[in-house]
């Protein structure tokens, strides 16, 4: 029996291509800035927006988007100021988030850590009507802002100090990549989870990184492994039963794998 024959499936595959294609569209500029962590960061941000969402009986899915933003927004306040680092600025904000998370869904009522699970490791059936409209209109948005402004992404996270030198708005810049990360987070979320979004949206790029020659090979592949171990994913979830995001990791771990075999064979022939 086809998996496409649910209406749950064909949800989740929607939501699959287009987390699949988001992720590694701005995992791409974090990358290229050595900040490939910052996505773990803003999930466990978001992991305390989703408990906020169940203590005051509203969609989990828009406070986390809330307090995923303010995360992001705050971990590149915190690394521009010099004061503190990238890594260091991740690191309080990532046990911040968990702690968050897990304080809050106990205070909600009839709430447990076991409600998390879900947005933690991504599930199928959880993918409704009105949150693939949500998941479609953010995953439009990160990529529209990554058509738009693709090439001043590209400068800052190449060099910010030749970038602010050329005229560009590098805060401007900085905090777009900070938002459209934490949006692309919370989308992937219902997928893979948010303690995996974030191989989502590194694996493939470095993938991608095996066997490209330019940034924008290496943004297009990223896109195109993360869309296939996504898709692929939700069909070994699917029929194995397990998590959709482990499955997802595990399949774009083997591309990345793959990749670097392939790179290693190139020069020989």
């Amino acid at each position: 029996m086809s998996f496409l024959e649910y209406e749950f499936m064909q949800r989740a595959l929607v939501a699959a291509v287009l987390v699949g294609v988001a992720a590694p569209a701005i995992g791409t500029f974090l990358v290229q800035r050595r900040l490939s962590l910052m996505g773990d960061g803003i999930g466990h941000i978001a992991l305390t927006g989703v408990a906020l969402g169940f203590l005051l009986g509203t969609a989990p899915v828009l406070t986390a988007i809330v307090v995923a933003i303010l995360g992001a927004v705050a971990i590149e306040l915190l690394r521009e100021r010099g004061r503190t680092t990238g890594d260091v600025a991740l690191a309080l904000l990532f046990y911040g988030g968990i702690a968050g998370g897990v304080l809050l869904i106990g205070l909600s009522p009839g709430g447990s850590s076991a409600t998390l699970v879900s947005y933690l490791f991504g599930s199928l059936s959880s993918v409704r009507p009105t949150d693939l409209v949500v998941i479609a209109g953010l995953s439009v948005a990160v990529i529209g802002v990554v058509a738009v402004f693709g090439r001043e992404l590209f400068a800052v996270c190449s060099d910010e100090e030749v970038a602010r030198v050329s005229g560009l708005p590098v805060r401007f810049l900085n905090i777009l990549v900070a938002v459209t990360a934490a949006v692309t987070v919370t989308v992937a979320m219902r997928v893979v989870g948010l303690l995996l979004v974030s191989a989502l949206m590194v694996v493939p790029v470095a993938a991608a990184q095996q066997l490209s020659a330019s940034f924008r090979a290496t943004l297009v592949g990223a896109c195109a492994v993360g869309m296939l171990a996504s898709v692929g994913g939700l069909v070994v979830a699917f029929y194995a039963d397990v998590a959709p995001g482990a499955s997802t990791v595990v399949l774009a771990l083997g591309g990345f794998l793959v990749a670097a075999l392939a790179s290693q064979l190139r020069p020989v022939r």
